[in-house]
C-alpha cells in the first residue's frame, strides 16, 4: 500500500514537517540561490534538513522541489534540470527514512510557476500544466508518495495543477496561501476552495492551506472549510508559518515560540484539520513539541473567533466574517497586526 494512504489509514492524524527555505538559510543557502540546486549540490545538507523533521516525528516530509518547475528553475539558468533536481531531492529523503526506520511519507512539493494565468496572465493552463506534469512525471519516477501542490493562489493554478497531475497513479493533495483578507492573493475563499476539491473529478486525497499570514488565519481558514465539509470532501491540511513574520535587523524573522505551536495544533485539529504540520520560520524544535501535543490530543468544541485570537492572535475582517458565515467582505479590507509578506517558499 501506498504509505500515504496506509498512515490516513492507520492514524487519525499526521504530523507534517516544517519549514524548508528558512531552515535551508540557516544551513548557509544565501538570498536570490534556488534551493532546489542543493539537492546535487550539498545532498549532505539536505539530508540534514530531512533528518532533523523525521526524528522530531514527522510523518509526513516535503521533499526540497517547491521551486522545483521550469518556470522557476528558468530564473536560475536550470529550466533543463527538473528531472535531475526533483529526482536528487527524493532520493536523499528516501535513504534519510530507510536509516531511520521509521514509516514516513514523502510528499513531492510543488509549488506555484510564479506566473499569472490567463485571463490575467499571459501563460495558459495547458502551459503551466505541462511544466507541472514535467516535474510530477519526476517526482512519480524518483519514488513519492504522494503529490503535495501547495502555495496555490488562482482557481486557474489550481485547475492546471489538477489537470498536470490527474493521470498519474499517485494520491494529490493541494493547498492554497489565504493571506489577503481571509482570500487568497487571487480572491478565492477557504469555502470556494474547498468545493472545487471535493468535486468528484479531483480525485484528491487532502485539501487545506499553508503559508499566509500567521497560524490564527490559518486555523480560521480550516474552520470555515470544515464547516462546508461535504461527505466526501478530502482530509484537510493546516501547515501554519510560526507566528508573525517581523522585519528585524534587516531580516525576516518569525515571532511563534514552542508554546504557540503547541497550541495551533491543538486548535487546528480541533477545528477540523487532519493533518497539521509548519510553513515559514517553522523549526525541527517546533515541530517536535507539535508532535507531544497531537501524540496526547483531547479532542474539544471547534474553536471561536474569540479562542481563536486569544490564543494565536488577531485575525483579519474577512476571515472573522466567514466564520460568522458572511462571505460578502471584500478582500482588501483588512484588520490585523500581521504583516502581509510574499514569500519564494516554505
Amino acid at each position: 500500500m501506498n504509505t500515504f494512504v496506509q498512515l490516513l489509514a492507520e492514524k487519525p492524524y499526521l504530523l507534517a514537517d516544517g519549514a524548508t527555505g528558512t531552515n535551508l538559510f540557516e544551513m548557509g543557502l544565501q538570498t536570490g540561490d534556488s534551493p532546489e540546486f542543493w539537492n546535487v549540490d550539498y545532498p549532505a545538507r539536505i539530508a540534514e534538513h530531512y533528518r532533523r523533521f523525521v526524528e522530531a516525528g514527522s510523518d509526513i516530509i516535503l521533499t526540497n522541489t517547491f521551486g522545483g518547475n521550469a518556470y522557476r528553475l528558468r530564473l536560475h539558468g536550470g529550466a533543463d534540470r527538473v528531472a535531475e533536481l526533483n529526482a536528487a531531492a527524493v532520493t536523499i529523503a528516501k535513504q534519510v527514512i530507510a536509516d531511520s526506520g521509521r514509516t514516513v511519507a514523502i510528499a513531492g512539493s510543488i509549488g506555484p510557476t510564479g506566473e499569472i494565468l490567463e485571463p490575467n496572465g499571459a501563460v495558459t493552463i495547458a502551459e503551466a500544466a505541462e511544466a507541472f506534469r514535467e516535474q510530477a512525471t519526476a517526482l512519480q519516477e524518483a519514488g513519492v508518495d504522494v503529490l503535495w501542490a501547495e502555495t496555490l493562489s488562482s482557481k486557474e493554478e489550481l485547475d492546471a495543477v489538477t489537470l498536470a497531475c490527474r493521470d498519474f497513479d499517485l494520491p494529490l493533495v493541494t493547498t492554497m496561501s489565504f493571506d489577503t483578507n481571509g482570500r487568497t492573493m487571487m480572491g478565492v475563499t477557504p469555502s470556494e476552495f474547498v468545493a472545487i476539491s471535493s468535486a468528484d473529478e479531483r480525485k484528491q486525497h487532502g485539501c487545506g492551506t499553508n503559508c499566509g499570514v500567521g497560524a490564527s488565519e490559518v486555523v480560521a481558514a480550516i474552520a470555515v472549510m470544515s464547516a462546508q465539509h461535504a461527505e466526501g470532501c478530502p482530509p484537510l491540511i493546516a501547515k501554519a508559518n510560526c507566528g508573525i513574520p517581523e522585519w528585524v535587523d534587516g531580516a525576516i524573522v518569525y515571532n511563534g515560540t514552542l508554546e504557540i505551536m503547541s497550541e495551533y495544533v491543538q486548535l487546528a485539529l480541533d477545528a477540523g484539520a487532519r493533518i497539521v504540520g509548519g510553513c515559514c520560520g517553522t523549526t525541527p524544535a517546533h515541530v517536535k513539541a507539535m508532535r507531544e501535543v497531537m501524540d496526547n490530543y483531547v479532542p474539544r468544541q471547534k474553536p471561536t473567533q474569540e479562542q481563536i485570537e486569544s490564543v494565536l492572535g488577531e485575525i483579519s475582517l474577512g476571515a472573522r466574517a466567514q466564520l460568522a458565515g458572511d462571505n460578502s467582505i471584500e478582500a482588501g479590507s483588512v484588520s490585523g497586526k500581521g504583516k502581509r509578506v510574499r514569500r519564494r517558499s516554505r
